[in-house]
């Protein structure tokens, strides 16, 4: 082999093909530093929460994938208040057991922290309590992993009260495993009794013990509390949206990745003023908000969290209450970043939970939204490849009226559907039908408004004795 070609850059090719050496090294990825050099954002600098290195390992896919992969937890780590100094990739067939990506690479990553002045390492995967341990024992600084990191931003932005509970939920499911590692501390700290060497030993062992397990039960506890409290909520959630099938309103789920742009088109198409940032997991609480078509029928329209690749089972089930309103939906928007590399990809990662919450079934319109931002061919490919899709720009309105149409001919229409002369005594009836029903027309006469309309049964029989008689 050409020595110049073994020692290239990985291509996507086959990574397989090069020496054992150049293939398991630590190898930079460019473009992740987020160092700041213009002057004026020295108060920035200063806020900044921790200077951060990241480290992936690369075990399949290409090295594309892995790059992208990493990209991601630099924009996850921007979102967290860090400032990305650095990231690296090894290529491994599977994580290290002990300290990740190998003790070698371990003492390569520690010279790369001194290098660059960071405080933190932030790895792209879930690390045992063991890896943890290791890994910081080698680097000498803190080290945290991805589900740690998703967990850090989830707290900063939860706003409701339910929000704010599940994150207490998925924080405390992922700090109960890793209280091995703090205990072995803690024995020695709360150790007492009958031997005075300051060694080990069972009398320092055992009240350690104790305390490792005493914290354990009080946050079992804690979980236990917090998951009737969930429940709760839930109930009251449920009452709601049991209120909204009631009165037969149809409801619409926007769905899609993190930073996908949900929030902002849930602005555009119902001007709610919901928190719109250029950050991944910016929304977290289900947000619902009433909406017209252009025809005239209202319904509903909920924005949930983005989902993200990789994200751990239990922040799924933590925040399920925001993807039941993907479950229970008419229709889904699921909203894809047009300007993203591999939208394809974030396509995938999102139908995978749309499927766990049983949606599967539901309707979809694909909505590729920042056309405006796009590339041209990336958008032709999606469009030719999404049976329902179209292109979209939230932010400056691009294929909105053509959205709102699409929504307008999917959603569920009323199955009946009358002629009546509602006298006006009854005006409360003639507003249940344009807030629950479909006007087709509406006249107003001497005698009261005339209507021809689409509605539900329930309503339906409300207006069948305004149905005018047939004359012979």
């Amino acid at each position: 082999m050409d020595e110049d070609v073994a020692r290239s850059e990985f291509d996507d090719v086959d990574g397989d093909q090069f020496e054992r050496d150049e293939r398991a090294a630590l190898r930079r990825v460019i473009g992740l530093s987020t160092e700041l050099e213009d002057i004026t954002e020295v108060e920035y600098r200063q806020l900044r929460l921790e200077r951060v290195v990241l480290v992936g390992v690369w075990t399949s896919g290409t090295a594309r994938d892995a790059e992208l992969s990493l990209a991601e937890l630099a924009a996850l780590a921007e979102t967290a208040g860090a400032l990305v100094l650095d990231g690296v990739i090894q290529r491994r067939d599977k994580p290290d057991p002990a300290t990740y990506i190998g003790s070698g690479k371990a003492q390569e990553l520690r010279d790369l922290v001194l290098e660059t002045g960071a405080d933190t390492v932030v790895c792209d995967g879930e690390l045992s309590p063991g890896q943890l341990i290791h890994l910081e024992d080698v680097v000498k600084v803190k080290v945290v992993d991805r589900t740690a990191l998703i967990l850090d931003i989830f707290a900063q932005h939860a706003k409701s009260r339910e929000g704010k509970a599940q994150v207490s939920l998925a924080q405390m499911q992922y700090m109960l495993p890793r209280l091995r590692g703090w205990g072995q501390s803690l024995s020695r700290q709360m150790g007492g009794g009958g031997s005075s060497s300051g060694g080990g030993g069972m009398a320092t062992r055992g009240p350690g013990e104790t305390k490792i397990e005493t914290d354990r039960r009080r946050i079992r506890e804690k979980m236990a509390k917090m998951r009737r409290e969930i429940a709760d909520m839930k109930h009251g959630r449920e009452l709601k949206r049991q209120e909204r099938h009631r009165n037969k309103v149809p409801s619409v789920a926007i769905a899609g990745y993190t930073n996908a742009g949900k929030s902002s088109l849930l602005n555009q198409l119902t001007g709610a003023g919901v928190l719109v940032e250029n950050a991944l997991f910016a929304t977290l609480d289900p947000t619902v908000r009433r909406a017209t078509t252009p025809s005239g029928r209202g319904y509903t329209l909920a924005d949930t969290v983005g989902f993200v690749r990789h994200l751990p089972h239990h922040l799924v089930e933590a925040f399920r209450s925001t993807m039941e309103e993907v479950g229970e939906a008419d229709l889904i928007l699921h909203v894809v970043d047009g300007s993203h590399p591999v939208p394809e990809e974030q396509l995938a990662a999102v139908r995978e939970v749309i499927r766990e919450v049983g949606a599967k079934d539901i309707p979809e319109i694909v909505v590729l939204n920042k056309a405006d931002a796009a590339d041209e061919l990336t958008l032709q490919r999606l469009l030719r490849a999404e049976k329902r899709a179209i292109a979209v720009s939230a932010r400056t309105g691009l294929g909105l009226d053509r959205l709102l149409e699409w929504i307008d001919d999917e959603l569920p229409r009323p199955a009946v559907e009358l002629g009546v002369l509602v006298p006006y005594t009854e005006g409360g009836l003639v507003s249940r039908v344009h807030a629950e029903g479909e006007v087709l027309s509406e006249e107003h006469t001497a005698e009261g408004t005339l209507l021809t309309v689409r509605v539900h049964p329930e309503l339906g029989a409300l207006l069948e004795p305004y149905v005018p008689a047939v004359r012979g």
